[in-house]
């Protein structure tokens, strides 16, 4: 099976296009405009943040709602390395996990805490 970084990205991106697809217009408009970086593992920086070095997604950022007193953009971070890993480097398993962690870390762009997202099946 394919692992390398290139590949992985490209089923990545594959996977969000889906998802984003699939969302109603309000929301998927306010989506799009949300960027997605992809990084291997959190970086020493976030890590010294408490972010754990096996975290499968991020959000950085002012919520959509905050979002005009913001300076800096808001972002979703997709660790794509331990999103591998965590699927036990199954690329089906990968891609299900890749929508499940996008959708957790756009639900808190919209607002939504960790209850919300359990209660959504997202967590």
């Amino acid at each position: 099976m394919p692992t390398d970084w290139k590949t992985l990205c490209a089923w990545a991106t594959e996977e969000i296009e889906q998802t984003l697809a699939e969302m109603p217009a309000p929301l998927r408009d306010q989506a799009k405009n949300l960027p997605i970086c992809f990084e291997n593992s959190p970086n020493a920086a976030l890590q010294a943040t408490g972010i754990a070095a096996d975290t499968l997604g991020l959000f950085t950022g002012a919520e959509f709602a905050d979002a005009q007193n913001e300076v800096l953009p808001a972002q979703i971070l997709l660790f794509i390395g331990n999103l591998w890993d965590f699927a036990g480097e199954d690329p089906e398993v990968f891609k299900t996990e890749v929508h499940t962690t996008f959708l957790h870390e756009l639900g808190h762009f919209f607002s939504l805490d960790e209850d919300d997202l359990t209660s959504r099946g997202l967590e």
